[in-house]
């Protein structure tokens, strides 16, 4: 005979929530409820140490499925109910069906639904969300009786004693139409099945068993759908090469081989596991804005977020693996971590472990590193601007092409192994290119005194060294912004001669500034210019004419700002200039030479000239006049 029980008014709303608002992706009430089937298992064998009236077997989970009656029932051999757990435990819901239950709910306060509301409880009713019909036949260990609870979902339940010989669970339910519109599969298909219990199941420590129908011998075949083996769990001496290889295939989706793996198991306060691995090549959309990283997170073996992006800094978003915590706590549905103090801590303790390989690799595999930093490295340069906490670090992993080398990248610690003893700068220029960088007039005096340039060639690299203000006490110093402040002699005193050509051809100076005011800050005379007549260069925190072609691209509103035009007095072309000016010659005609000292300037960089229709005129009359 069995007893009806009425669940309280709210819970109706309170299952509609369950199944159609809280749980995202209805496969995973299969998840679910073999996981409450693992915690049964695990109940036993722990309460079997201490109660000698208890016995443990080898735990182990079925799943049977009848296509004919559209029937699934979960079977474990653990701990098992009694009537008064099947009120408290599965009832959980129903006393936890208040209005104020629901309002918290509905503004979706993970730390308070925790409280009110068993893991066990919601995760047995996801089962609502494909059946129309839920049965639990149970017996408790330790005890005589069996019992059945039965529900439809609609506020009632019954519960009545039966026969069943062992302890444990088995949970029947009763499926719904395939709908798969709704995301309702054939949970009768063995293909199905296996497939989800791959995905999130695939390392829970007990067998999952099934039968498989060989239609051949016409008879059916015991088969296991779980591998039981996380190999994070494993030491590195019992994992082989290849099985690495396949377990980053397989959750990773990319057929080259990993270029490095890191396995990683946190110890103390805080314990987890982790595999990682880094790739060999960068994905085709990496760089796009869509891309999603993200780890595999399980928790008790049980896969929580296929892509959970916040175990890692974006930057490192390149990584591929899986962490596994028993620490964590979740909300109700398992799909949203509630402790973010622990999610942190792991973000924090991985993020050092990765930087810490990348490092090992620069030092120990320079070729491999290379591979990667081909692949990734303008992704540790996001790191440099957004990771505050880890920006050290990330700038010894740093590599630049310079004027050292033809092909070979270097390291901020090996450029200051080369830097001249009176060297007091690290020096950088900004380009588009290596050839323009190379043949700036702004390398001249640098390259005269023998002080090595490091190369800026992506937008992202100059804003990310307005980041690094200095390495090691060395001050960074990008040219073509400001002035050089070098302190040897002879610099001294090329600067007092350039100062007394700046009084004597004062007006001079200001005669260029006028023609070119709407395109120029200044003209000025620099120490700076060894053959080169006359370059541009910005205020101290101007940003580069490569950058500023880049925003444009972005943002064709985007404005550029105007720089100074330096000239070398001790030139040809300016002293010419000079006497012509002094002479009172044409006018006209000084005009087009500091119109063709503008774009001789722009030119040297690689940009284009302002009015190239004007310039080929005054260049062509030029010509005409010189010949």
């Amino acid at each position: 005979m069995s007893e009806r029980f009425s669940f309280q008014a709210e819970t109706k709303r309170l299952l509609d929530l369950v199944i159609h608002s809280i749980y995202t992706n209805k496969e995973i009430f299969l998840r679910e409820l073999i996981s409450n089937a693992s915690d049964a298992i695990d109940k036993l064998r722990l309460l079997s140490l201490t109660d000698s009236k208890l016995t443990f077997q080898n735990g182990e989970i079925w799943i049977l499925a009848d296509k004919d009656k559209r029937t699934l029932s979960i079977i474990d051999n653990g701990i098992g109910m009694n009537k008064d757990d099947l009120i408290n435990h599965i009832g959980t819901i129903a006393k936890s069906g208040t209005s104020e239950f629901l309002a918290k709910i509905s503004e979706n306060k993970a730390n308070n639904i925790a409280e009110l509301i068993g893991q066990f409880g919601v995760g047995f009713y996801s089962a609502f969300m494909v059946s129309d019909k839920v049965e639990v036949i149970t017996k408790k260990a330790g005890e005589n009786v069996a019992y059945k609870w039965e529900s439809y979902g609609e506020g009632e339940y019954t519960i009545s004693e039966v026969e069943k010989e062992n302890n444990g669970t088995e949970v029947k339910l009763y499926l719904k139409p395939v709908d798969e519109e709704n995301g309702i599969e054939d949970y009768t298909d063995e293909w199905v099945i296996s497939k989800i219990v791959k995905k999130y199941s695939d390392f829970i420590q007990y067998p999952i068993k099934t039968y498989v129908e060989d239609k051949e011998k016409k008879t059916k075949e015991e088969k296991i759908l779980n591998s039981m083996k996380p190999i994070w769990r494993k030491s590195s001496s019992e994992i082989g090469s290849q099985e690495l290889e396949e377990f980053y295939k397989h959750i990773s989706h990319d057929w080259n081989k990993p270029l490095k793996h890191i396995l990683y198991k946190a110890e103390g306060t805080l314990e987890f596991y982790s595999l990682l691995f880094i790739p060999s090549k960068a994905p085709f959309d990496f760089y796009f804005q869509g891309y999603k990283g993200g780890l595999s997170l399980y928790v008790k073996k049980v896969l929580i977020a296929e892509s959970y992006e916040d175990l890692l800094p974006k930057y490192l978003r390149f990584v591929k693996g899986v962490v596994e915590s028993s620490d964590l706590s979740l909300n109700i549905s398992r799909e949203t971590l509630q402790n973010d103090r622990i999610i942190v801590q792991i973000r924090k303790n991985l993020t050092k472990k990765v930087l810490d390989s990348l490092f090992e690799l620069l030092e120990q595999d320079r070729e491999n590193y290379l591979n990667f930093w081909k692949e990734f490295g303008n992704a540790l340069k996001e790191g440099i601007i957004s990771d505050v906490d880890n920006r050290n670090k990330l700038i010894s992993l740093l590599l630049f092409e310079s004027t050292n080398s033809d092909s070979k990248l270097t390291t901020f610690k090996e450029y200051l192994g080369r830097m001249k003893e009176d060297q007091k700068e690290i020096y950088f220029i900004a380009s588009e290119s290596r050839v323009i960088a190379e043949n700036s007039p702004h390398l001249e005096l640098l390259k005269q005194k023998g002080y090595e340039v490091i190369f800026l060639l992506n937008p992202i690299d100059e804003v990310m060294i307005q980041y690094i203000p200095e390495f090691e006490g060395k001050k960074i110093k990008v040219i073509g912004r400001g002035k050089l402040d070098i302190e040897s002699e002879d610099f001294k005193e090329r600067k007092k001669e350039v100062e007394k050509k700046s009084k004597e051809m004062k007006d001079f100076l200001s005669f260029i500034s006028k023609e070119l005011e709407n395109q120029i800050k200044e003209a000025r005379f620099s120490e700076n210019l060894i053959s080169a007549p006359c370059c541009l260069v910005g205020e101290e925190y101007d940003i580069s004419p490569s950058l500023e072609k880049y925003l444009k691209k972005e943002n064709p509103l985007f404005t550029s700002s105007k720089r100074i035009l330096e000239l070398n007095p001790f030139h040809p072309v300016i002293q010419k200039m000079y006497e012509k000016y002094r002479s009172n010659s044409s006018e006209e005609s000084l005009k087009d030479y500091c119109e063709l000292l503008l774009d001789y300037s722009l030119l040297s960089e690689g940009q284009p000239v302002n009015d190239p229709v004007k310039f080929n005129k005054i260049f062509a009359n030029l010509m005409e006049k010189g010949l």
